[in-house]
């Protein structure tokens, strides 16, 4: 474990980095002691010093949902980050790119919760009772560190998030069956990618839960009003300044954002 004080000065270079638009050396080889845990402290100090500054916490996002990913990454489960009010878009925005470093963008599903969750013990199940609607979202990634990363590069960089686009129609959970939620991802008019949802985890419940009970492990757990990412089922498309997206989930709706 690495000292408070090394915590401090990684959540800095990730604020500065973040503020500058300019990303920082891999955290990894600045401290190259880091575990898993240190990564998610580095992730709770640069949280704290963004409330500080007048942001709020609305939820949560997982990532690294997909077998392949974390093969990559060298773990074998998935890792959470959270999502922060200003980074929040709805369905038609007009998005600056100058907002994030070197972005993409992945398909997801939103779950909004009708109820606290908490571990230990959570099933997916638990998670499709205490849902109150699933929305159809995408989450723009975006990494405040150079490359190549290590996983506890990523956890410190706040999972790599960017920003969330909520749009298309509200669904309760049991309206549909949730793991054959289908999408295509169109990029200035071309199709580049598709998938279907059972691909995050083989329920894209399956995370959320998964999240609920590593919560439980430091203190903590969902809210009622929280939303959470799922996790992506496509794979990462690179977004640039000129850029028109739109995601069709089919009877589910669609997303369009651009980016200025």
């Amino acid at each position: 474990m690495l000292s408070e004080d090394d915590h401090r000065k990684a959540a800095e270079a990730i604020l500065k980095a973040e503020r500058e638009r300019v990303p920082c050396v891999q955290l990894s080889k600045t401290f190259p002691g880091m575990e898993l845990a240190d990564a998610y402290r580095v992730q709770d100090l640069w949280a704290e010093a963004r409330i500080a500054n007048g942001a709020r916490v609305v939820g949560h996002k997982i990532g690294l949902t997909s077998r392949a990913m974390q093969m990559a990454s060298k773990i074998s489960e998935p890792d959470y980050g959270r999502i922060l009010d200003d980074a929040l878009y709805n369905d038609g925005a007009q998005i600056k790119a100058e907002t994030f470093i070197k972005p993409r963008l992945e398909v997801e599903l939103a779950f909004i919760m009708g109820e606290d969750l908490a571990g230990p013990g959570c099933r997916v199940h638990d998670v499709m009772r205490a849902t109150e609607f699933v929305v159809p979202a995408l989450e723009i990634i975006d990494y405040r560190t150079e490359v190549p990363r290590a996983i506890v590069d990523t956890i410190a960089d706040n999972a790599a998030f960017g920003a969330i686009v909520l749009g298309g129609r509200t669904i309760r959970p049991f309206d549909v069956d949730v793991r054959w939620i289908g999408a295509t991802l169109s990029q200035n008019g071309i199709i580049e990618e598709s998938g279907v949802s059972a691909a995050i985890m083989g329920h894209p419940a399956a995370g959320i839960a998964w999240l609920v009970n590593k919560l439980h492990a430091v203190g903590a757990g969902l809210k009622k009003g929280q939303i959470v990412l799922g996790g992506s089922f496509t794979r990462p498309v690179d977004i640039r300044k000129g850029d028109v997206i739109h995601a069709d989930y089919g009877p589910l709706g669609a997303i369009g954002v651009s980016f200025i």
